[in-house]
């Protein structure tokens, strides 16, 4: 791994996805709460204060953000669906990691937000007919994305930050 923050490459946004590919983004949607679990699975308190790389967020960080992300991921597929192109509102990641709930609270919480979040978003996903997935929103940071690309996006997001932990149990043989 040459660079350890980003243990499974760095996202490529693909300019088409077809059903197959979002069958496979759907099923990480759909497994990502059980990886993450898998993930921190036995880790102690002291363990989940370790910070994954140099200068990175600690473990517990990594698990508060992931639920953070996926809820402003879910609420902006849902502007998506319901209305044309708009601009969704960023957050800023580094920010909230840092407040009090994201680097001292227990797991747990937020292990039972991705759940519930996750479970809702790809009921939502589910019920909606293969056209709908062409809609798009603007961020006003990275720009145009329609709802497809966004599910490739946090599909490997999810699988991003699970390699973060993983590779730390390797490393420190946890």
């Amino acid at each position: 791994m040459s660079d350890p923050r980003y243990p499974i490459g760095k996202f490529e946004r693909p300019e088409k996805v077809d059903d197959g590919m979002r069958a496979r983004f759907v099923d990480v949607l759909t497994q990502t709460p059980g990886m993450v679990r898998a993930a921190i699975a036995g880790l102690d308190d002291r363990q989940l204060d370790t910070p994954y790389r140099d200068g990175g967020w600690t473990v517990r960080q990594v698990v508060h953000h992931l639920p953070d992300s996926h809820v402003n991921a879910y609420i902006r597929f849902k502007f998506g669906v319901t209305e044309d192109n708009p601009t969704i509102k960023p957050y800023d990641e580094v920010a909230w990691a840092e407040l009090p709930e994201a680097k001292g609270g227990p797991v747990e919480m937020s292990l039972s937000l991705l759940e519930a979040v996750h479970r809702r978003w790809v009921s939502c996903i589910r019920s909606l007919p293969p056209a709908t997935f062409a809609r798009t929103f603007v961020h006003p940071e990275s720009g145009t994305m329609t709802l497809d690309q966004q599910l490739g996006l946090y599909a490997w997001h999810a699988r991003h930050h699970v390699a973060h932990i993983t590779q730390l149990r390797k490393a420190r043989g946890w």
